[in-house]
């Protein structure tokens, strides 16, 4: 769309906003990206997202669109000729939406028990965190992609808590993969996309970061 203005507000490495930036990759969009300090949030992001004042937001010829999730599928929508996310059929697309949505409400809790806990509080994220995955893994099946031979909604939803991996099991003294291995090797699958590789944050810059929170909130 010639003459539009595309703007991401984002923070430095939210699995939600890497998740607006692999749609926007996928799309092949050109955007500006506007790095948020959450200490001291911006003017422009209180205006577009008084309500929540979180990142992502995407700005689209001045309009923000918020929530990584709805800004994923109005990406979709929007820019509809390249690469569809989400499935035209109206029951798999319902189906998408619905683990899109598991994944939002189920997985980010018990991840962060991993590394803002210790001891038998840690041990029940890393059990509810494992339980999780092995619920995605059942879904993902044999199939290349949660979606099946196309990379998509839940594939977005999902790859960039791949980033933080690392950070997980170095904290919580753990593998993923023994457990895992289907949902690792699809990960992995993932990261030969460009959009996915270009997307998401280095693992070893994400466990800094851990390290800087566990700090910051007296988690030692």
């Amino acid at each position: 769309m010639a003459g539009e203005e595309v703007i991401l507000l984002s923070v430095y490495p939210s699995m939600f906003s890497m998740r607006v930036r692999i749609a926007l990759a996928e799309k092949g969009v050109k955007y500006e990206l506007k790095e948020e300090d959450l200490t001291n949030k911006s003017l422009l992001l209180l205006e577009m997202n008084p309500v929540h004042k979180k990142v992502p937001v995407l700005i689209h010829n001045g309009k923000p669109i918020l929530e990584s999730l709805i800004i994923v599928q109005y990406i979709d929508e929007v820019w509809h000729d390249k690469n569809p996310l989400e499935p035209s059929d109206p029951y798999e697309r319902a189906q998408a939406r619905f683990w899109a949505d598991f994944i939002d409400k189920k997985v980010f809790d018990p991840a962060r028990g991993i590394w803002a806990t210790k001891g038998e509080e840690q041990e029940a994220a890393k059990k509810e965190f494992i339980e999780i995955l092995k619920i995605l893994e059942g879904e993902l099946g044999e199939k290349p992609y949660f979606g099946g031979e196309t990379f998509g909604l839940v594939d977005v939803a999902l790859i960039p808590l791949y980033s933080w991996f690392y950070a997980f099991e170095t904290c919580g003294n753990f593998k993923i993969e023994s457990q895992c291995p289907k949902l690792v090797a699809w990960a992995k699958f993932c990261m030969q996309r460009e959009s996915v590789s270009q997307s998401l944050s280095d693992p070893h810059s994400v466990y800094d970061t851990v390290l800087f929170l566990k700090k910051m909130f007296g988690i030692e």
